[in-house]
């Protein structure tokens, strides 16, 4: 991808550049699924997290856990998990706009002060098209969406997602944009679309290296 292809992937709908990744290790919890989908959550975050090059533990102090992902089969549910409408500004709100719009998912972002993520928080309604996805897929494609800060646009036409036989994995373009993302050398925040540039940059050493 060239600089124009990665600077539209943090361009937000109002022309603004804004790219974020993480700060702090990556500490999961799902809540509504079966408990013989763990596993495969599990592994599929952990191996986003470990492309990106970045941290998991146990225990975030703030939070305890700073990526938090709900499963619902309506939105309504979400009005009576404890303590929710703590963490999610105007929850009753947010239900009311997802019905209306027809929405599956939401995902959410809390920044440290220095605007690196803090914690995300993921919602998924699983309608019939969420459902007939596997756990691993589902969960991957959304952590693929939160280890970087990614335009509100990013993936509206295209899945973050490809399939290379039975196998699902993220599109090898994506994932250079994640690993490229965390090299530390770039800044965890930038708000200068010259930061694509420098993405490219790296994009290009990544290729070499394959």
């Amino acid at each position: 991808m060239g600089p124009g292809e990665i600077e539209a992937y943090f361009t937000r709908i109002d022309g603004s550049y804004l790219f974020a990744r993480w700060g702090r290790p990556i500490v999961p919890v799902v809540f509504g699924v079966a408990d013989e989908s763990l596993p495969a959550i599990k592994g599929a975050i952990e191996a986003v997290v470990t492309l990106a090059g970045h941290k998991m533990a146990e225990l975030d102090t703030d939070t305890g856990a700073n990526l938090m992902m709900f499963c619902c089969r309506d939105w309504e549910e979400l009005l009576e998990v404890p303590n929710l409408d703590r963490l999610v500004p105007d929850l009753p709100g947010l239900i009311l706009r997802l019905v209306a719009a027809g929405a599956n998912q939401y995902r959410s972002f809390r920044f440290d002060p220095d605007g690196a993520i803090r914690a995300a928080f993921v919602f998924l309604r699983m309608d019939a098209h969420l459902a007939a996805a596997s756990a691993e897929a589902l969960v991957l494609t959304q952590a693929a969406q939160v280890i970087l800060l990614w335009s509100d646009r990013a993936f509206a036409g295209s899945s973050p997602l490809a399939r290379i036989g039975e196998a699902v994995v993220l599109r090898p373009e994506i994932a250079a944009v994640i690993r490229a993302g965390y090299d530390p050398v770039l800044p965890a925040v930038a708000r200068d679309p010259s930061h694509a540039l420098r993405l490219a940059a790296r994009l290009a050493n990544l290729g070499q290296a394959f």
